[in-house]
Parts: structure tokens; C-alpha cells; sequence
């Protein structure tokens, strides 16, 4: 039996959702407030890269493609973060979980042995996740996508408990991927917004849960930190050390920080075989999975040619390129 290589961190477009949404009570504003924090320069580079990149978004046969000129024999299908719209009310907010998980689990039908998929839910009515949860199962999808907070809420806050519990339950894959980054114009100009702000979202975020008690209470989650969880795994040093000299920082953990990173799993996407290694070091070889970021341009082309620039042990190469998905997946992906 040959394991396949999966490629965990890969997105879908659709334009259903915006169509659902154009026009609703504060789009506009999300969308103002969206264009500050990237500034002109990178929403003008964001246009025509997305039109270069729609056949492999929106199309099967173009994704099988690109997957077969990549070397990849299976994707796991997360909607495009732009659908998020965690600014919505709730009824809108229901329409558009309700859309994003019927639709990516329709593309994905398309070549159910090759592509698996993430619904979304809404992150910003917390009594509506488990239902939007619970939606996306029933549809056969494996788990839903996250962003890195909502608006007024970080991933500590104690609504959101009945959403990990329910996951934990339920053996759901939940892809941590940030969305914008609340330092907002700091990093308006050069792609700060995504080369600065992605990182230090996902490190913000999983130390709101790590330091919070969250993984404590729910040590089966199966979450997975897309960017390689950003600045945390390589700065987690600092992060120990405060938890063993400060009583603020140690009170809402049992154990050091650094300890948690073995409970979550972090895709490859690094960009630096150097971070990835140091990534493999301080989380595990069995927690990290191939990612692509597919077909962004701030993905990667050739994932498994930047795992193997890590030259990392063969046993572990071969982990991260499709035998830990296989394992965290529990889906039959052999080949």
C-alpha cells in the first residue's frame, strides 16, 4: 500500500456566496474596512492574481490538473477566507454557512477520490456554530474553517465552548486560517497585511488557546494551523518562560506552552525549509502536513519540493506528505 500525498491547505472560490451577499446591510463597510488594511497597491495585485487563478478556484478538471503537475493525489477543499463575512447578521450569516458547505461539498463530489472538504461557520454567533457544524457533517464534509478571531471575540471566549466540545465529539477537522489582521493601516503598504499580519494572527490565535485552558478541556481537538501556525512554534521559548515566571501568564494552562504544540497539527507552508525543520522539531513530524496554500500566489506550486528541501528523515518526509493526513483524516486514502 502506497500512501498518497494530501494536500491539507487548499481553497475553493464561490461566487454564489458573493452574489448571495451583495448588497446586505454592512458589506460595505467590511469591505471599507478590508481595503485599509491592505491599502490600494495590494487590493489592485489581489484583482488580477484572483482572475489569473479562477479556472483552478471554480473548475474540477483545471484543479486535477494542477494537482497531477504538482504530484498531489488528494486535496482537502476549504472555501476562499474572503467568505468568511463574519460581519453578517445572523440570518444572512445562516444563508451564507448553509451556501459555503453545500457548495464546496458539490465540487468536491466531483472527484470524491481525490477531493476531500472544510465547510464554514459562523464565527461570530457562537450559538450558531454547532448547527453550522452539524451542517457541514451532514453533508459529508470533514470539518470547517475558522478565521484567527471575530469581531469583539478571540478563540478564548467561553461561548465558544459548546462549538470545541461538539467538534471534539464529533472527530471534526477544524483549519485555523486567519483572515485580515486587526493592526490594520501598520500594515497597509508592501503586503504587510498578509507577509506580517497571517503570522502573527495564527500566533495570537493559538495562544489565546493554548493559554486560555481550551485545548485542557477538549485535548481531542483536530485543529489545524494553516502558515505553519505562524510566529508561535519558532518564538515558543518566550512563550514557556513566561508561563514559568509570571502567575498572569501561567494561570489558564496546566502544562508549558511549548507542550500544547504536540496536540495540534500545522501545515507545511512555511516558505523556508530551515522554519520547517525547526517546525518538525518543536511540534513533532507526525503533526505537520503537506500545504499549499493552492492556488494562491502566497502558496506554493511545488509542496512537496518544499518539504523535501527541509531534507528531513525519510520516515519523516514521508510523514508530512500524505501519512499524517492520512491518520488525522481517518478516511481511507490509500492508493
Amino acid at each position: 500500500m502506497t500512501l498518497p500525498t494530501v494536500d491539507v491547505h487548499a481553497h475553493v472560490l464561490l461566487p454564489e456566496i458573493e452574489a448571495l451577499v451583495d448588497g446586505a446591510p454592512g458589506l460595505a463597510e467590511a469591505r471599507a474596512l478590508d481595503a485599509r488594511r491592505n491599502g490600494p497597491a495590494a487590493l489592485a495585485v489581489n484583482g488580477s492574481m484572483i482572475r489569473e487563478r479562477v479556472s483552478k478556484l471554480t473548475d474540477v478538471a483545471a484543479r486535477l490538473a494542477a494537482m497531477d503537475a504538482q504530484g498531489v493525489d488528494v486535496q482537502l477543499v476549504s472555501p476562499s477566507p474572503s467568505h468568511y463575512h463574519y460581519w453578517a447578521d445572523q440570518d444572512t450569516a445562516e444563508k451564507v454557512y448553509r451556501l459555503a458547505n453545500e457548495a464546496t461539498a458539490a465540487h468536491c463530489s466531483a472527484a470524491p477520490e481525490r477531493l476531500r472538504g472544510l465547510g464554514l461557520v459562523p464565527l461570530q454567533h457562537p450559538d450558531h456554530m454547532v448547527p453550522a457544524l452539524d451542517h457541514a457533517l451532514e453533508q459529508g464534509l470533514l470539518g470547517v474553517e475558522i478565521s484567527s478571531h471575530a469581531p469583539g471575540r478571540e478563540l478564548s471566549d467561553a461561548a465558544y465552548e459548546p462549538f470545541w466540545s461538539r467538534a471534539e465529539e464529533a472527530g471534526a477537522v477544524l483549519f485555523l486560517h486567519p483572515f485580515g489582521c486587526t493592526l490594520d493601516e501598520r500594515l497597509d503598504r508592501w503586503y504587510l497585511s498578509n507577509t506580517v499580519g497571517q503570522p502573527a494572527e495564527n500566533a495570537v490565535a493559538l495562544s489565546h488557546l493554548i493559554f486560555s485552558g481550551v485545548l485542557d478541556r477538549h485535548p481531542g481537538l483536530k485543529l489545524i494551523a494553516a502558515h505553519g501556525g505562524g510566529y508561535l512554534p519558532t518564538h515558543i521559548g518566550r512563550s514557556d518562560h513566561a508561563w514559568s515566571t509570571r502567575s498572569d501568564a501561567g494561570a489558564g494552562c496546566a502544562h508549558p506552552p511549548s507542550s500544547y504544540l504536540r496536540r495540534l497539527y500545522f501545515d507545511s507552508l512555511v516558505h523556508d525549509p530551515y522554519v520547517l525543520r525547526e517546525l518538525v522539531r518543536a511540534a513533532g513530524a507526525d503533526r505537520v502536513l503537506l500545504g499549499s496554500d493552492f492556488p494562491f500566489d502566497m502558496g506554493t506550486e511545488d509542496p512537496v519540493g518544499m518539504v523535501r528541501a527541509a531534507r528531513l528523515s525519510e520516515a519523516d518526509f514521508d510523514a508530512v506528505r500524505g501519512g499524517n493526513a492520512a491518520a488525522l483524516l481517518r478516511k481511507d486514502l490509500s492508493s
